[in-house]
């Protein structure tokens, strides 16, 4: 399920009728007794054991959402046949079929080469695609079994962590801060819950829901306040709930099967796309001009010229252009999943090669991730027990997400023997952490009935909501020089590096009611709690490796300015300046526009603030990264180029990320923007090869269709020479990229590739024009008699001089000397060359409609060849000092 793109498409009446039937039934379940509610669900307020479980998934099955089943073998294979690029050379071989297999003249036996031939240029890239995508296939999936996102439910009477997909109707679900609902749910108790609807409504804002309903029959199906719906996720607070519908009998079910999950383009594929286009568009212009040429001039026949027209026609596709891009991508894919790294969109590896900013949260990616409580300190920063105990008993009630805070808590008031404190108190009530107050509060009594309200969060935060201070064992009021007196404390400690939170409790509290934000108020501030996460020693390396290859990371945190600055500057990012979260918002867009250009390091911010600061630097033409996995990381990690979290995140940053670490890596992050660029490079050098290549021989075979008085190359030779230069392109995916090409980000540039066709182009043609002079003037095979030769010459020069100018044109480098491809390009490569010349100089001719070359040509192709080369690598030099760059 994934919430990051959706486009509608038509709907039908059958669709339409489904998701008005979920929809009634959602209304009908939002009005129901509680009591009316449990019978209608056969539910049990303990939940199901978990063979009543088992057999509610038989009857209704795995808790996904199918929409058809399109991953089947018949669809994958389909998948890796049908390109825009196939379906023309299936074209072409219906038509070549009806013109030397059906319609032929009495007495002329039926040709199937050229037909075979081309079936086999289907039937080669589809199969490499088709392995390609099934080895990718295969490396994600095992590493995905490792992921999934977990759902809290009632099982056998305990509290269970189960997988989403086997939750069934009438479970009843603890949710939390962070969690995806896992099914449609009406809601059996709330407090301060909040859940995010944007991806069902498209509304930005969370909505709070409650345990009743109030009375909107009339509105929106998502306005129900007691319903909750799967492919939304709680942003705060906690709630139990009991699950109405799964998989596609949920309203997002219902909706998913008139909405297309495709994901918008990125640049590079839309550049791709256009060059497709361009490909296609000259082949429709020049194929018509040839026929045309061929068919008017005299001897010309209309059967013969329309043939060698299709068979150009072929020649100019760029068949390989869709396995390329597969094969690499899905290299990739398999390289980065040997890192224990899930790529869920194989487009963002690509886009992991044009990023220039890495935008990060600090916590668990610069930081070890290993929170461990250093200081519990009153306000006169002496260390003091009954902090630690206040601070345990707020972690230890509170039924919401324990974060690495409440477990550090936990840990060291249970090392101090402070566990059992608990057994003297029982819970009221809580007021759930939200990103706007950052602050927790639970509500407790106590063995002789007092009840206690303590809170702890964000000492800025804290503060604003304190009116009295505790110091020396009395309860004064907080004046300016006592409240300058605490920050100084807290402040002393943050530039040390500790992250500081307050901690305050009040006995004012009422005894009866439900307790909420307004009770936070008038309360008595009694110490802070330090703790210290150091930074990873991987940390700065990985900086350095990304600064290095172009990268430039920015911390995006929730912290405070003392403990940010203070990891930052250890792991050799700028902290100078620093802009906090209000600074952010004091900020219009065009004074946050030139911020980002200077400042690394921001600080408190919000999630809606992070975000905003993604969308800047994207604003100032950078390709954005966002890692994190925490709630408050979603907004920036959906609005990111690519979203990069963990396995150990919260649900909703897992599925919004397109990449997903198993491990907390650095690391891994080079080699993601290594993998990227190489996957870049080798397609460039595809699209470079075959746009300029295509280019030359417009001119080519037109000159020689003008001045030729025969064919320059039969139909079927033209098929054979394409398809080995098919074969040789097979190992283009696997070839190694030059260091200094990796070295910096990569965009795709039309222009770029406008300029390397101008060049190139050309001078392809002069050297086919050379050859065809050679075998002209100076071999003599200038009569119609003597085409064979001709057309094995032509045959010759033209297969081996676009298998080899691959080695030219895939480095800015002398090729071999300064940079060596990788042994299955050179393999390829070599055996094609081989079979090329064994063909043109043996009787394998023959079977081709060609006759053997003399070794006397050899010289001269060798002498062409080599030429060509020189001045490739000449024009090759001019083109760098010119452009700067050569892919």
């Amino acid at each position: 399920m994934r919430l990051k793109f959706r486009n509608r498409t038509k709907i039908s009446k059958e669709i339409q009728q489904n998701r008005l039937e979920t929809e009634a039934n959602i209304r009908t379940f939002a009005f129901l007794t509680q009591e009316e509610l449990f019978d209608s669900l056969s539910a049990k307020q303990a939940g199901f054991t978990q063979e009543e479980a088992e057999e509610r998934q038989d009857e209704f099955g795995k808790n996904i959402i199918t929409v058809g089943n399109k991953n089947t073998l018949f669809h994958r294979i389909r998948d890796s046949i049908i390109n825009p690029f196939n379906v023309i050379l299936l074209l072409i071989a219906v038509i070549t079929f009806f013109t030397d297999v059906i319609n032929l003249k009495p007495g002329t036996p039926p040709d199937y080469n050229t037909v075979i031939i081309i079936l086999s240029m289907v039937f080669l890239s589809g199969l490499v695609a088709f392995i390609q995508s099934e080895r990718s296939n295969t490396a994600a999936e095992s590493l995905s079994k490792r992921i999934s996102n977990k759902a809290d439910v009632w099982r056998d009477g305990e509290l269970s962590s189960i997988p989403m997909d086997e939750v069934v109707p009438g479970d009843i679900i603890r949710l939390s801060a962070g969690d995806m609902l896992p099914a449609d749910v009406r809601f059996l108790s709330a407090k301060d819950t909040f859940v995010a609807q944007s991806a069902l409504t498209g509304e930005s804002n969370p909505v709070e829901k409650f345990r009743d309903i109030h009375d909107n029959s009339d509105g929106s199906l998502t306005d129900l306040s007691n319903i909750g719906f799967m492919g939304s996720h709680i942003v705060s607070g906690s709630a139990s709930a009991v699950a109405l519908t799964t998989g596609n009998e949920t309203y997002f079910g219902s909706m998913a099967k008139s909405l297309s999950g495709d994901r918008a383009k990125t640049s590079f594929e839309r550049g791709v796309n256009s060059v497709s286009k361009l490909i296609v568009s000259i082949m429709l212009v020049t194929v018509p001009i040839v026929l045309l040429i061929n068919a008017l001039k005299p001897g010309g026949s209309w059967a013969s010229a329309l043939l060698f027209a299709i068979s150009i026609a072929v020649g100019l596709t760029p068949e390989m252009l869709p396995v390329i891009m597969t094969s690499t991508l899905a290299k990739g894919a398999v390289s980065m999943s040997k890192h224990k790294v899930i790529v869920r969109t194989l487009g963002a590896i690509q886009t992991f090669g044009e990023m220039d900013v890495l935008c990060t949260d600090k916590t668990g990616t610069l930081t070890e991730d290993r929170i461990v409580l250093e200081k519990y300190m009153n306000l006169n920063g002496e260390d003091d027990p009954r902090i630690l105990r206040h601070a345990y008993l707020n972690s230890k009630f509170q039924t919401g997400l324990k974060n690495l805070i409440d477990l550090a808590v936990i840990n060291r008031a249970t090392q101090k023997g402070h566990e059992n404190i608990i057994e003297n108190y029982t819970l009221v009530d809580e007021i759930p952490f939200d990103f706007s107050r950052r602050r927790m509060s639970v509500v407790l009594t106590d063995n002789n009935g007092k009840r206690q309200l303590i809170t702890k969060g964000a000492v800025e935060e804290m503060v604003g909501i304190c009116s009295f201070v505790e110091k020396d064992g009395l309860v004064l009021p907080m004046d300016e020089e006592l409240k300058r007196s605490a920050l100084d404390i807290y402040e002393k400690h943050n530039a040390d590096g500790l992250r500081m939170i307050a901690v305050a409790q009040k006995n004012d509290v009422p005894e009866i009611g439900a307790f909420g934000v307004t009770d936070e108020k008038d309360m008595v501030l009694i110490g802070f709690i330090g703790f210290l996460d150091p930074p990873k020693e991987s940390a700065k390396a990985a900086i350095e490796a990304l600064y290095d290859h172009g990268v430039r990371t920015v911390v995006l945190t929730g912290d405070s300015e003392g403990v940010a600055a203070k990891v930052c500057s250890k792991v050799g990012i700028k902290i100078s300046p620093l802009l906090t979260g209000a600074d952010v918002e004091r900020m219009d867009d065009t004074a946050l526009l030139e911020a980002v250009d200077n400042c690394d390091l921001f600080a408190k911010l919000s999630p809606s603030q992070k975000e905003r600061v993604v969308k800047a630097f994207q604003t100032r033409g950078h390709t954005v990264g966002y890692m994190g996995d925490g709630i408050n990381d979603a907004p920036a990690l959906r609005q990111a180029d690519v979203g990069i979290s963990v396995d150990s995140a919260v649900d909703i940053a897992k599925e919004t990320a397109d990449i997903i670490l198993l491990e907390k890596d650095l690391m891994v992050l080079e080699e993601g923007v290594i993998e990227g660029r190489r996957t870049f490079g080798n397609i460039i050098k595809y699209i470079k090869m075959a746009t300029s290549g295509n280019f030359g021989n417009i001119f080519s075979v037109i000159g020689a269709s003008i001045f030729l008085p025969f064919l320059p190359m039969l139909p079927v030779q033209i098929l054979a020479q394409n398809l080995l230069c098919d074969f040789s392109q097979l190992g283009m995916p696997f070839d190694r990229v030059d260091d200094e090409y990796i070295k910096k980000p990569r965009k795709w540039d039309t222009k770029s590739i406008r300029s390397f066709i101008g060049y190139m182009g050309p001078l392809s043609s002069i050297f086919d024009i050379l050859c065809f002079a050679v075998l002209w003037k100076i071999m003599g095979y200038n009569t119609v008699g003597l085409s064979p030769y001709f057309h094995a010459g032509w045959f010759v020069f033209g297969t081996v001089s676009q298998v080899l100018v691959i080695h030219m044109i895939r480095t800015a480098k002398t090729p071999f000397l300064h940079s060596r491809p990788s042994a299955g390009l050179l393999t390829s490569t070599l055996v094609v060359t081989l079979v090329a010349i064994a063909i043109a100089f043996t009787d394998l001719a023959t079977y081709l409609d060609m006759m053997p070359l003399p070794l006397s040509f050899a010289p001269w192709l060798a002498l062409i060849l080599a030429g060509y080369f020189l001045f490739t690598q000449l024009i090759k030099k001019f083109y760098i000092r010119q452009h700067g760059e050569w892919l």
